[in-house]
């Protein structure tokens, strides 16, 4: 096993675990809210502790992908199951818009209907939640920056904290005023906030589902670089992509001059180009020594400036 394979299967078994405490959290914050909703007669904690259901269902999801992404690849799937991340990740982003959708539904029924609520057991629920969101937060930020899946997971865990801070807001006005449709305004609020951080998540999952170049990569200039290897005459079929978002995957047809050095000596070159330069995890590139193999529609002629005797 190279040291690029440990990492990431230690990274996976991490993120496994950090997702699973995270899980545990979030259920026992909906009991919370369950029994505070009942207690304090508060319609708000109880609508609230549904959000938590559904956010316990999108925690376990990603927690489920990252044990389904660890099966080895087979004859039906090549690539493994590593993709079931972005899906997750992409539902938990879809799942947000949903949970918005609820969210201002509700604000515009009690815009019209204001609901009494008891303050101050509502504030005590609240802080509880704030702060077990601030804690599961915490312990996945610096995971969301290496896995979209993750990002996805925290995304739900920072939608919960804005909504118990929203609560807690909330449950301070309406100790002091009794003006009750502070609670759907500032849930309106927060919906607003959920939307534009979850855009994001939920574009770069499409581009990555898409097989888009991922972010940060310049095909165009990535194939500037092969075609300036000594001998190259040019590339076409050039395909970036990534699998999890994380390792970058590229293939080409490189068609070498007929000065060129030695077949096994170019390939190495590129190779070591697309590692070290472009950071590049897993290159496929099919050396040719004619222009023969490739489809007419596929470029029109060689780059200018490159070793083509013909075009």
């Amino acid at each position: 096993m190279n040291n690029d394979t440990h990492h990431h299967e230690h990274s996976h078994i991490t993120n496994e675990g950090k997702l699973g405490f995270a899980l545990v959290l979030t259920l026992v914050y909906m009991v919370a809210e369950v029994v505070g909703g009942l207690i304090f007669h508060s319609l708000a904690l109880l609508a609230d502790s549904g959000h938590m259901l559904s956010d316990a269902m999108a925690l376990g999801l990603s927690w489920l992908a990252i044990r389904v992404g660890r099966k080895k690849p087979g004859d039906r799937h090549t690539f493994g199951f590593r993709r079931t991340e972005i899906l997750a990740a992409l539902f938990n982003g879809l799942a947000l818009w949903g949970i918005v959708g609820i969210i201002f539904y509700e604000a515009a029924h009690r815009f019209y209907n204001p609901v009494s609520v008891e303050g101050w057991g509502m504030l005590l629920v609240a802080l509880f939640g704030l702060i077990i969101n601030l804690v599961m937060a915490a312990i996945l930020y610096r995971s969301a920056a290496d896995s979209i899946n993750i990002r996805g997971a925290f995304l739900h865990v920072m939608s919960d904290a804005l909504g118990s801070l929203g609560a807690v807001v909330a449950g301070l006005i309406i100790i002091y005023t009794s003006r009750y449709w502070v609670d759907p305004l500032i849930s309106v609020l927060i919906g607003i906030l959920i939307l534009y951080s979850s855009w994001e998540l939920i574009s770069e999952s499409f581009h990555i589902l898409m097989e888009g170049v991922p972010k940060g990569y310049d095909a165009g200039l990535i194939e500037s670089g092969i075609a300036g290897v000594n001998g190259v005459c040019c590339v076409y079929d050039l395909h970036i992509w990534s699998i999890t978002g994380s390792e970058v995957n590229l293939s080409a047809h490189v068609v070498l001059s007929e000065e060129s050095p030695d077949h096994e000596e170019v390939l190495q070159e590129i190779n070591s180009l697309l590692k070290n330069r472009f950071k590049v995890d897993h290159t496929t590139i099919q050396i040719e020594s004619t222009h023969d193999f490739r489809r007419e529609e596929s470029f029109d002629k060689c780059r200018p400036g490159t070793s083509c005797s013909t075009s």
